[in-house]
């Protein structure tokens, strides 16, 4: 295995700590921008691991996010954001970070290492072949996020590895590799700055391209975003008003009747009855744009 490049110290950066402060922060933007070209560089790797996601989320699977660190608080970022923003289901979401939710907040002593732990939570949650496990780790070494990895697909789930190293078992043994060669970093090792913007990245654009080819996103509008407050409620609303052309009093009614349901209440804003309404999309498994060519072709 080739030397771990993120822990690798640099001469582009020795004696950082002595620099002006404008030259530190021209250094570390330079290397957001190395982020940036990494993920490009990945990017065929994205959109065949996303493929291979949506043919298994297709029916009834549940979306994994397991890490460590950095790494882990990303990863849960990442899938937490699915819920509100998509409605994915929280039953299936599943989100694995080492040392627990106390992690998400601060260092937890050797969680990383807990391989033992990492076999028993994917045991726990049941990991099956309709699942996938998305494994993100800089190092591509982390114990815990490769346990969870190796476990998961010995279950039968497709496994995504994230990793900012080649050759590493996180990538080596995923069925999808993404490496994002970011290489050292400003300050050796700080994996939150180039690697940990590349990760973010890449798990924006995977989930991203993922709810759009599930139909959770129609005309570039989220089109099932939960209205959990005002701005969402308004923001629902004036989709609505985008999409039909009717106005906010008729938009309002169509949305209290479809329980909040953008995508229902389109529905019934082209003339369609609730109940009819839900069987059509749900013939169209949640596609808007399919319910609503079964709409003119009076849902053959």
């Amino acid at each position: 295995m080739r030397a771990i490049e993120t822990e690798r110290l640099t001469p582009r950066y020795k004696g950082i700590d002595l620099w002006d402060s404008s030259d530190i922060l021209e250094a570390m933007i330079e290397g957001q921008f190395a982020a940036v070209a990494a993920v490009r560089a990945a990017r065929r790797e994205i959109e065949r691991a996303a493929l291979a996601v949506e043919s298994r989320l297709k029916d009834d699977g549940r979306l994994i996010y397991a890490g460590a660190g950095t790494s882990g608080r990303l990863a849960v970022q990442d899938g937490a954001e699915l819920m509100p923003t998509f409605s994915w289901p929280k039953e299936r979401l599943v989100l694995l970070i080492a040392g627990g939710q106390q992690a998400l907040v601060q260092a937890v002593e050797g969680a990383e290492d807990e391989v033992k732990h990492a076999r028993a939570l994917i045991k726990s949650h049941k990991v099956n072949e309709r699942d996938v496990l998305i494994a993100v780790a800089a190092s591509g070494t982390t114990p815990f996020t490769l346990a969870c990895l190796t476990e998961a697909r010995r279950r039968g789930a497709l496994a995504i590895g994230i990793a900012n190293n080649p050759g590493t078992p996180v990538l080596t043994k995923a069925d999808h590799a993404i490496l994002l060669e970011t290489g050292s970093e400003p300050i050796a090792g700080s994996t939150r700055l180039k690697a940990g913007t590349a990760q973010r990245i890449t798990l924006s654009l995977l989930s991203s391209l993922l709810m759009i080819r599930l139909g959770r996103v129609y005309d570039g509008l989220m089109v099932d975003v939960q209205a959990t407050n005002k701005k969402l409620a308004r923001r629902s609303e004036a989709m609505l008003m985008h999409l039909t052309g009717r106005t906010e009093k008729d938009v309002r009614a169509a949305l209290a009747e479809a329980g909040g349901s953008i995508k229902l209440a389109v529905l019934l804003l082209k003339g369609c009855e609730l109940k009819r309404a839900k069987a059509v999309l749900a013939r169209s498994k949640g596609q808007l744009r399919d319910a609503i060519a079964r709409l003119g072709k009076r849902d053959r």
